[in-house]
Order: structure tokens, then sequence, then C-alpha cells
């Protein structure tokens, strides 16, 4: 039997991703406080775009710049989410979409996000500016971050403020990343 290099491609990818999200149900470290959700998101207010303003490497945004997130919410309940971004350069768009969902309805801030079946991981709203301006994403095992806004930039003040509050939620912002934005 002969395999396509295409499918070997989707192969490799299929499995990757299975050990990334293997890697993402990983527990945070044991001398870590849990990391805290803000506590309560308004669902409506948070759809629309917002642009990635910052986030910590990722295997699966190599080459990203202009990087968005789009969110949709849906008639079961569910968010759509469609990230965008253009891989190198803008001759070069690049999109993958997938759906959300509420785990901790109490607080619509704990939410798991799935682009492939059957694998999701935890999507996690730790903090949000009060007129939903701003918003960063983290992970309960702190290997994951993205801040996001809705304008491709960022006030200074405003993002070393938001780095302060990372520091004290235990994240190691030296890993941050800027996104090139247009």
């Amino acid at each position: 039997m002969k395999i396509s290099l295409t499918c070997i491609r989707n192969i490799t990818a299929l499995v990757g991703a299975a050990l990334l999200l293997a890697g993402c149900a990983a527990q945070r470290s044991p001398d870590l406080p849990p990391l805290e959700v803000v506590p309560r998101v308004d669902l409506a207010r948070y759809m629309g775009t917002w642009h990635e303003i910052a986030s910590f490497p990722t295997w699966f945004q190599k080459g990203c710049i202009a990087s968005t997130a789009t969110y949709a919410l849906r008639d079961d309940g569910r968010v759509g989410v469609l990230n965008q971004c253009y891989k190198g350069s803008i001759d070069n768009p690049d999109s993958v979409s997938g759906t959300a969902w509420v785990v901790d309805p109490a607080t619509n801030a704990k939410l798991k996000v799935q682009f492939f079946w059957p694998f999701s991981g935890d999507y996690w709203i730790i903090d949000l500016d009060t007129g939903y301006e701003y918003a960063v994403v983290g992970h309960p095992s702190r290997e994951y971050l993205w801040i996001l806004s809705r304008s491709p930039r960022m006030d200074e003040a405003r993002f070393e403020r938001i780095l302060t509050r990372l520091k004290q939620q235990h994240y190691d912002t030296r890993r941050l990343v800027r996104t090139l934005q247009f």
C-alpha cells in the first residue's frame, strides 16, 4: 500500500495535536495556587473580533502575523470560533474554525474550545476590561496565554498593568511575544 505525502502530513498533524492537547491536560504545578478567572463574563458582550496583542508562542501559530479571533453565539448555546492570521505575509491567509462551550456557568469565564474532534482545551478568561476592550485568556497549567484587544494596538501603560496582574497570577511574562498587527 502506498501512502501519499499529504496523508503523512495529515497524520503527523493529528498526532501533534493529540500530543499538544495531552500536554494541555497536565495540571498546574503543585506549588502554585489555582489560576483565578474573572468573576463574570457577559458572553453576548464578549462576542465579536479580538486582535492578538501578545501570546506565549505555540506551534500551531508559528509564523502568524495579524492574528485575530472572532466569536459568535450559536443557536445551540455554544460559541463559534474563527481564528485567522497571515502566515509570514499578507499574501498567505490562514484560518481554523472551532466550537467553544461554557464549563462554569456560574462565571462563564471557563470554557472548552475544540478545533479538532475529539480534542478540546481549556480557555479561561483571567482578565477582562469592564468595557470589554481587552481580555486575557490563559490555561490552568499556565503554559498558554493570549492578550487580546478589540483594536490591533494597545496602549503601553495598559499592557504594563496587564503584565503586573499576570505576574500576580504566577505567569512568566518573559515568555510573551508581541504579535505583529497591521
